[in-house]
């Protein structure tokens, strides 16, 4: 029995070492799947607005540098990274949020609740779009060029330190 006992740590230990490769693989993963849409062509799109008045469409932006925020109001870190998407538009950053998998009254209830940040909210109800752009979920937040190309992509909720280490570097690229 005590012969048994001597093995529990160093079984422990094994476990914990393969749990730690394993979560070290998939943020390497994570960081390549973004990484292979930078430099394409983000999709064009015509998205049901908010508002329920003019679509929304990839052409609303033409020639100028914008984030595209995909966003819900049931995503907890949505809610989290909400006062840097309204710090960032505040200092004139033109921001597109699309509202994923969202009910619109549930849209409108949570952009009054915690204010509006973006310049268009377009709506994403069947996800169609999220797919086209490729993402797992939300938060995902992506910088398109003025050419219209994926030029970074953020997957989770939004820092200060990712909107100045990636977010901004990319909309200032020429």
């Amino acid at each position: 029995m005590n012969r048994w006992l001597a093995f529990v740590p160093v079984v422990a230990l094994v476990i914990l070492v393969a749990l730690a490769a394993f979560m070290l693989t998939r943020e390497t993963e994570r960081e390549t799947f973004s990484a292979g849409r930078i430099g394409r062509a983000a999709p064009t799109y015509a998205l049901a607005p908010l508002d329920g008045e003019t679509l929304v469409t990839s052409d609303a932006f033409a020639g100028r540098a914008y984030v595209v925020n995909m966003f819900a109001s049931w995503c907890t870190p949505c809610r989290a990274e909400h006062p840097q998407l309204m710090a960032l538009q505040a200092s004139g950053v033109d921001i597109l949020g699309v509202a994923y998998k969202d009910r619109p009254e549930a849209t409108t209830a949570f952009l009054t609740d915690l204010g509006d940040p973006f310049t268009l909210v377009g709506q994403d109800p069947d996800g169609r779009f999220g797919i086209e752009l490729g993402i797992v979920g939300v938060p995902e937040t992506f910088v398109i060029g003025p050419d219209g190309t994926i030029r970074a992509v953020h997957r989770g909720p939004l820092t200060a330190e990712v909107i100045e280490q990636t977010i901004r570097p990319a909309l200032a690229q020429r």
